[in-house]
């Protein structure tokens, strides 16, 4: 089975993550941009039970509805979100992975908000909006 492993920047925080992802998404969004502090990130989805944290204890902070980011309390470093709308699903930052290297991502979400001066040259598919099928009761983040 597949394990991969990361940690935050000071090593306060490490987590495997065991299985397959089931999604791969380059994430263009402006909240995410903001919480990331990059141009864009690309996130790496899990099922809840496939993340096992191995040390430390994030921090959870909550802007957008429904959405809940983590983070290590120390240095910052982003770790990963849930989305109430999305129930079963865990996205972690590729740059908390050990091996980012081994991610290829499937998509380009929220392409309509990416910034003008980043360019691609692959054939992805580009989505304006969510890239997984969210539950419509919770709205979209981006009518925030």
């Amino acid at each position: 089975m597949r394990r991969e492993t990361g940690a935050c920047f000071c090593g306060g925080i490490a987590a495997a993550m065991d299985g397959e992802p089931f999604w791969i998404c380059y994430d263009h969004d402006d909240d995410c941009r903001r919480a990331i502090g990059s141009p864009m990130t690309i996130w790496v989805g899990y099922r809840p039970e496939q993340f096992q944290l191995l040390r430390g204890t994030p921090k959870a902070f909550s802007k957008t509805p429904g959405v809940t980011r983590t983070f290590c309390p120390d240095c910052g470093s982003s770790i990963g979100y849930s989305d109430e709308g999305l129930p079963d699903e865990f996205y972690v930052t590729v740059g908390f992975f050990d091996k980012p290297e081994g991610f290829q991502p499937q998509a380009h979400a929220y392409w309509d908000l990416r910034l003008p001066y980043i360019e691609f040259d692959d054939s992805l598919p580009r989505i304006d909006r969510y890239s997984r099928r969210r539950d419509p009761k919770l709205g979209n983040p981006r009518d925030r």
